[in-house]
Formats: structure tokens, C-alpha cells, sequence
């Protein structure tokens, strides 16, 4: 029995809702494809966030107690998969460049060189530590990885960093979805939140960001003689 199957019997149970969607493309990948489709899977999260890989790597765990492929290989693959999709945005930053992106901030509404250059200065500081967590919060995992480019990290670094960083949150949820088996859906519900959470998080940062930059704009303005 593939793991689709299982999957659409498993949706009959109370609470259990029907694997559809981003997250059934994912499952049809990993029926296909075997590692490769979980590598894939993984990869195209880091790539377009919307992809749920919360729900993904415990797929890939249950995939792994059914015998599909194991357990190792799961993790092997789905870090893989993270590693490399993670290391096309990087590359995409780097050729993008750091006057390009100069170019958008001062193009940009709200935006100023300045506010580059702030953000260079903590990138410098700070920017191992932003790669390694942030390869465990999602969202961030996609973006983090074309400041790095942008900023030219040393990609040996940026490499170690983003492999430790994806293994540790990607064996979170694959040896989860091992170890409850078919009650794998279990874990989505604290995913959801957790990333419920972040994206709180960022919308105040957005507001707050926004609303002292408005202030700033419109004191100027005011300031200004006639």
C-alpha cells in the first residue's frame, strides 16, 4: 500500500482532514520518487515558502515506519533537498549583488540606503547566528539565505551552517512522523501555530517599521521652510 492510500483512508479518521493540494503534491512526489521525491519535496519549500514542509517532513517519517525508505535516508534526503534549495537562493542573492539591492532601497517607498547599511552592519555581526536559527523558523528559512548571498558570506561557512541548521529542524519533524506512525497528523497543529506565531511577529515588526517611517517622512515635511 502506497502512502497516498494510507494518507486518504487515514482522512476517515474524526479530526484527520484530506491531504490535498501543495501539501498532495508533496505526498505524490515521495510515492513517485521514493528519497528523490522527498528531497524535492523539501527543496521547493525553501524555494516558495507556501509549501507547507511541516507537513512534509512528517510525511516523510511516516513514509519512512511504512517501510517506503528508511529512516536515514529520509533525513538524508530532506536535508539534502533543504541544503540545495537553500544554496540556489544564496547564489541568487550573490549575482543579484549588493548595488542592485542598493538600488532597490533607495527606489523603494519608506526605503533608504541607510536602512541597507544598517542591515549590512548587523549582517556582519550576526549573520552566522541569523543563518543557523534561521534555517529553524519558517519563512525565514527561504529568505535567510539571499542576505547571505547578497553580503557574499563565505560559502564553505554559509554551507556547514545552513546542513547543521536544516538537519536538526528537518529530524524534529521526520523522527516525529516516525515515531506516531500513522498519527503523524498530530504534529501539524503546533506547526500551524508556531508559524502563526512568526508571521504575527513579522506583521508587527512590518507595522511598527512602517509607522515610525510615515512619522518621519511627514515631521520633515513639516519641518521644512515654506
Amino acid at each position: 500500500m502506497n502512502l497516498s492510500t494510507v494518507l486518504a483512508a487515514s482522512s476517515t479518521t474524526p479530526g484527520v482532514e484530506d491531504v490535498d493540494g501543495l501539501a498532495g503534491f508533496m505526498v505524490d512526489l515521495m510515492d513517485r520518487l521514493g528519497l528523490l521525491g522527498a528531497a524535492i519535496a523539501v527543496g521547493l519549500d525553501n524555494l516558495f515558502p507556501p509549501i507547507p514542509s511541516e507537513i512534509v517532513l512528517p510525511m516523510a517519517g511516516f513514509a519512512a515506519s511504512m517501510g517506503t525508505f528508511s529512516l536515514g535516508g529520509a533525513l538524508f534526503a530532506t536535508t539534502a533537498g533543504s541544503v540545495i534549495g537553500a544554496c540556489l537562493l544564496y547564489w541568487l542573492g550573490r549575482m543579484f549583488g549588493r548595488e542592485r539591492t542598493a538600488w532597490v532601497f533607495v527606489h523603494t517607498p519608506l526605503l533608504k540606503l541607510s536602512d541597507l547599511e544598517m542591515t549590512e552592519r548587523w549582517f556582519a555581526k550576526h549573520g552566522t547566528k541569523a543563518v543557523f536559527f534561521g534555517r529553524m523558523v519558517p519563512i525565514f528559512r527561504s529568505l535567510i539565505s539571499l542576505p547571505a548571498g547578497v553580503e557574499r558570506m563565505r560559502f564553505w561557512l554559509f554551507l556547514v551552517l545552513t546542513t547543521v541548521g536544516s538537519l536538526i529542524w528537518n529530524s524534529i519533524f521526520v523522527i516525529a512522523g516516525y515515531s506516531l506512525g500513522e498519527q503523524w497528523h498530530r504534529i501539524e497543529p503546533y506547526a500551524d501555530w508556531f508559524q502563526r506565531l512568526v508571521i504575527l511577529a513579522v506583521l508587527v515588526v512590518v507595522c511598527w517599521f512602517v509607522t515610525v517611517r510615515v512619522r518621519e517622512i511627514y515631521r520633515n515635511r513639516r519641518d521644512r521652510p515654506a
